[in-house]
């Protein structure tokens, strides 16, 4: 059973009953007019007046938003970067194919998808430039350079795709699992996606966020059994690991899908240990529902939640999950319907829960959107595009830094950091897939109005500042609460 939750804003016409004292001023009462105008002018009042206060509320809770945002430690991190690509010039055609065939302009967006583009360096800098944390990397140290090749403590790349981080209290340690895709891209047939064989869930430990060990596949594919969901034709994305305190378990929520995307559903499995084996339980359509790019939450409460694209990825379905975090639950709300968003990241502060969606057009980057509610539960409202950029990069910004987000993580000890987890994707050779890690930081005004109240909204602006290099601040301990 699926529970229908309606929007606060229903479009179903309020009733005079709505308004009880309005009821005694319906045409034919013996009450005056200037009673009813006066009333009236009485409500209106009331009205302006909850909205001053709510107004002086807002803009204190901004202000001190404001003033933290602006900490010296990172006012560093919103100085923006220009990125102006400049596009080659054009490849010689014949006039014969000229006259045949119009070329259309070419974009930013097909050159990056173009593997023999002449400014693929750009998008995908050589291994030579590769960030390897082994080395003494002098000033270098503990930098970020997003779109770059980046190395594990074994001096091999990261395959941690589509990936989100869980740090585990127990130990004090990060752990980063996502897709291993150290095979070869194909096409499984003339119109399919670019893909790679499963071979499992990679999963890297971390005390630092920066230097990542390797600590191997927890979760494998099914070599042999065809029918199982685990099979390497088949599609493992997005994995997300959460801890269960009740059952002391790891609990690791996937997509699952067949070679064509149709069978879009959810996989669980479940570990004693963050570092596996991870055992695979099943998989299933939640609340009878098409699953496609998903994530999973746990809030303060230990309530933990489901987000997944749905209805053909034309919206998303939220819901919670079991107290044993292995199945969904009978409630289920639908929103961000007909924006056709996918890849949510969802992340807390100060009482807001905020998500990350990008667009939906494959393997090509596209804008993302920021998104905020008051509950999980409750109305998502739009925000617009969280990605900050200098110069007239239009295109860079407008395509995410040509990048697909996938988690957001807490800086502890930095009220409003963040850091936005994305994925630069490489369809001509989908190992060489690179890491886009920016600062993302909460505070200041919203750029829109609430859409179906009065008043103004009670969250603040998302920013993801672009940086070609940058670090977190050295002052950071290297812990999360």
């Amino acid at each position: 059973m699926v529970i229908r939750i309606r929007r606060a804003n229903s479009s179903k016409p309020m009733s005079r009953n709505s308004f009880p004292f309005l009821a005694r001023f319906s045409p034919g009462s013996r009450c005056s007019t200037p009673v009813a105008v006066w009333a009236l002018v009485g409500f209106l009042i009331v009205l302006q007046l909850w909205n001053l206060i709510s107004h002086t509320n807002i803009q204190s809770k901004h202000a001190h938003h404001s003033s933290m945002i602006h900490h010296p430690l990172l006012r560093e991190l919103q100085v923006v970067e220009e990125e102006n690509i400049q596009m080659p010039p054009p490849r010689r055609r014949s006039p014969r194919a000229a006259k045949r065939k119009p070329k259309r302009a070419t974009t930013l967006v097909d050159e990056f998808l173009d593997e023999n583009s002449q400014i693929r360096h750009v998008f995908f800098p050589s291994a030579k430039m590769a960030v390897d944390p082994t080395k003494d990397n002098g000033n270098d140290s503990f930098y970020y350079y997003p779109g770059r090749v980046w190395l594990d403590t074994e001096g091999n790349p990261i395959q941690a795709h589509g990936g989100g981080i869980l740090y585990d209290e127990r130990s004090e340690t990060y752990y980063w699992y996502g897709e291993y895709k150290d095979g070869p891209t194909y096409h499984a047939h003339k119109k399919g996606a670019a893909r790679v064989d499963v071979i499992g869930v990679g999963c890297y430990s971390s005390k630092d966020l920066w230097t990542w060990k390797n600590e191997g596949i927890v979760l494998a594919a099914e070599p042999e059994n065809e029918a199982h969901d685990l099979h390497k034709s088949n599609i493992l994305e997005r994995p997300k690991v959460i801890y269960n305190s009740k059952t002391a378990k790891y609990v690791m929520w996937m997509h699952i899908d067949d070679t064509n995307y149709t069978k879009a559903s959810v996989g669980v499995a479940t570990s004693s240990t963050p570092v596996g084996p991870f055992t695979y339980l099943h998989s299933k359509r939640p609340h009878n529902s098409d699953s496609r790019d998903m994530t999973i939450f746990k809030d303060d409460d230990n309530t933990a939640y489901i987000i997944y694209s749905s209805d053909d990825n034309s919206e998303l379905h939220i819901g919670p999950l079991d107290k044993d975090y292995l199945d969904v639950t009978g409630v289920m709300r639908r929103v961000l319907v007909g924006q056709h968003r996918e890849a949510p990241a969802v992340f807390k502060y100060d009482g807001t829960y905020y998500m990350i969606t990008s667009g939906c057009t494959g393997w090509a980057p596209n804008e993302a959107r920021a998104h905020a509610a008051e509950s999980m539960m409750g109305n998502w409202e739009t925000m617009g595009d969280p990605c900050v950029v200098g110069g007239n990069s239009k295109v860079f910004r407008f395509a995410t830094f040509f990048s697909q987000g996938t988690f957001v993580v807490p800086v502890f000890g930095f009220e409003g950091l963040f850091v936005f987890m994305a994925d630069r994707w490489n369809p001509a050779d989908l190992r060489d897939s690179r890491y886009v890690w920016l600062p993302l930081i909460v505070g200041g005004a919203v750029d829109r109005p609430l859409d179906y109240s009065f008043g103004f909204p009670l969250w603040s602006r998302v920013s993801i500042y672009w940086h070609r290099r940058w670090r977190l601040p050295p002052q950071w301990n290297g812990n999360i609460v």
